[in-house]
């Protein structure tokens, strides 16, 4: 057989099924991350279609399928409300503009993907990860909610929170019947059903049937501005959509918005890395496999492109869509590629009859899609968490929701930093030691012990362990400070592994305070990489070649014989 990229037809049977499963569950979803996008149904379609075809060929988790996510559409209704609203008298340019956004976006991965940082994905500390994921499920609840009570969508969920009073006051009855039977079957649909049909597919074309029946098929339209809303028995209705392959959209740029179509170019790129990478860990921890993060990032880069091009969405791997996919028997790309040209087939012979769905049942599936991306597991760990993660994750919380999603994501990273360094500045002050006794360190030989207690403390042997960072270099000359009454002083470097500039520079410190002092010092044990960093920066200038030495032994005799 032919292995490229995880392909093979060991397993036609599996991909077969899994990606038919795959793409009944993919189509209530990618029409709903549409609509709330601002761009529309088809565009969430089209998105699922081309991120879900190319990403399987060309990515590096074989079993993952891709499409629009809840992240990544939050992030695009932002942008699309953007653009288009800067020209709305020629709607189609800022639409242009748009979709050229998800293709900068689609090429900083692939910058991600050459340049090999798919690895570094990981590093995320998972508080941070955990509030953002669960602020962009809160928001996704938020944007439904007008839908839901049967009023237009607002693209801010500042906007959508603010105006619930107001909407909550002249809801559309039969709207909130929809919605509230669709969230009911998504959550209790008996597991036995849902195995045969996904609960989404039952509540989309359960509701859609509703509605046209209540309504005889009567489908009403109202002129609001530029735009018209089509309502089937006073419910809004997706309306009239275009079928048949999309149209290419050239790649627009405006001169004076490039930087901020680079920005937002660049959020998308970095969201969707993450969120593609964080699916491609689920993936291998259900399939026992290893995916490839960086081809991963090319192949999803490649895919957005494609996708901007055409109009449509942009997309990362969907974790719902994979472990749907991979509980069917979908283990290679055939499933995720077969998923996507399901969806094409469905768009193509079937597109004409997705106007008559209710925005209300669309609303109420995705609320079950804002609820299942929350972490919930964190939240219940909550009261065990370590107080600084607790602190990281509702910080990012509340950034994520109510100011922006990159803001949330760097002051998360920042706080995380700091987070990091405070305790890596602990670990390295635990692995400090001033020895004078064999009681202060026991792996002392008899001779050491012997030679130091003889020394009656006028020779202290300073003791550094493990790697050396910047974040306790200030605390290594501060804890030599307190010690005074010594002639001579040993630098015990054998347990060290590594040391950065700034260590670098406090030794050099610590050996000029010595010389000036008149105090003999010694170095013994600085392996190879350490030896080469401190001669490189010059920090043993203050040190006499002949003071140092390979083993601790030698130090201390030396120093001995300099106090008789």
């Amino acid at each position: 057989m032919n292995y490229i990229n995880g392909l093979h037809f060991n397993n036609i049977k599996g991909d077969i099924y899994g990606g038919l499963t795959a793409a009944v569950v993919a189509l209530p979803l990618a029409m709903g991350m549409g609509v709330t996008s601002g761009a529309g149904p088809m565009a969430g379609l089209y998105g699922a279609i081309f991120v879900g075809f190319f990403a399987a060929l060309f990515g590096g988790t074989p079993s993952q399928v891709s499409g629009p996510t809840g992240p990544m559409t939050v992030v695009m209704a932002v942008i699309f409300t953007q653009y288009t609203a800067l020209y709305p008298h020629d709607l189609a340019h800022g639409v242009a503009l748009a979709f050229t956004v998800v293709m900068f976006g689609g090429a900083f991965q692939i910058l991600f993907g050459v340049l090999k940082i798919g690895r570094f994905i990981s590093l995320i500390p998972h508080p941070v990860v955990s509030g953002f994921m669960s602020g962009i499920g809160v928001i996704i609840i938020l944007l439904q909610l007008q839908p839901l009570l049967g009023q237009k969508a607002l693209s801010k969920p500042v906007d959508a929170l603010l105006q619930l009073p107001q909407t909550l006051h002249e809801p559309i009855i039969l709207a909130v019947v929809l919605a509230t039977a669709t969230i009911l079957i998504v959550y209790l649909l008996p597991k036995k059903i849902a195995n045969i049909i996904p609960a989404p597919l039952v509540a989309l074309v359960g509701g859609t049937l509703t509605l046209y029946a209540i309504s005889g098929g009567q489908i009403d339209s109202l002129q609001k501005g530029e735009s018209t809303l089509f309502t089937m028995a006073g419910v809004p209705i997706i309306g009239d959509i275009p079928s048949g392959f999309p149209d290419f959209i050239f790649p627009t740029i405006e001169a004076d918005l490039l930087i901020d179509m680079l920005k937002s170019g660049l959020i998308l790129g970095a969201l969707g890395s993450i969120d593609s990478l964080l699916t491609s860990l689920v993936a291998d921890n259900v399939t026992r496999t290893y995916h490839k993060p960086n081809r991963e990032l090319i192949g999803q880069g490649f895919a957005n492109i494609v996708a901007g091009a055409f109009g449509g969405l942009p997309g990362a791997g969907a974790t719902m869509r994979t472990v749907v996919n991979v509980r069917a028997g979908g283990r290679t790309p055939i499933s995720g590629a077969l998923h996507a040209v399901v969806l094409l087939a469905i768009v193509l012979g079937l597109g004409s009859l997705a106007m008559f769905i209710p925005k209300a049942v669309l609303a109420g599936i995705l609320i079950k899609v804002g609820t299942d991306i929350i972490d919930w597991e964190y939240l219940k760990q909550l009261p065990h968490s370590p107080k600084a993660g607790i602190m990281m994750m509702l910080t990012v919380f509340l950034l994520t929701v109510f100011v922006d999603l990159i803001e949330a994501v760097a002051i998360g990273m920042v706080m995380a930093s700091f987070v990091f360094m405070h305790r890596m500045t602990d670990l390295q002050l635990k692995t400090m030691h001033i020895i004078r006794s064999k009681e202060d360190d026991h792996s002392l030989s008899n001779e050491e012990a012997e030679l130091l207690e003889k020394a009656q403390g006028r020779i202290l042997v300073y003791k550094l362990s493990g790697p050396r960072s910047f974040t306790s270099a200030k605390n290594m000359v501060q804890k030599l400070s307190e010690y005074t009454d010594y002639d001579s002083l040993i630098l015990d470097m054998h347990d060290m592994t590594a040391i950065d500039y700034t260590s670098s520079k406090a030794i050099d410190e610590i050996l000029e305070g010595l010389k000036l002092a008149e105090h003999q010092a010694y170095l013994t044990g600085a392996n190879l990489e350490v030896t080469k960093t401190l001669d490189k920066l010059k920090a043993k200038r203050f040190l006499l070649p002949e003071h140092e030495f390979d083993n601790r032994i030698g130090a201390i005799r030396t120093a001995f014989e300099h106090l008789s």
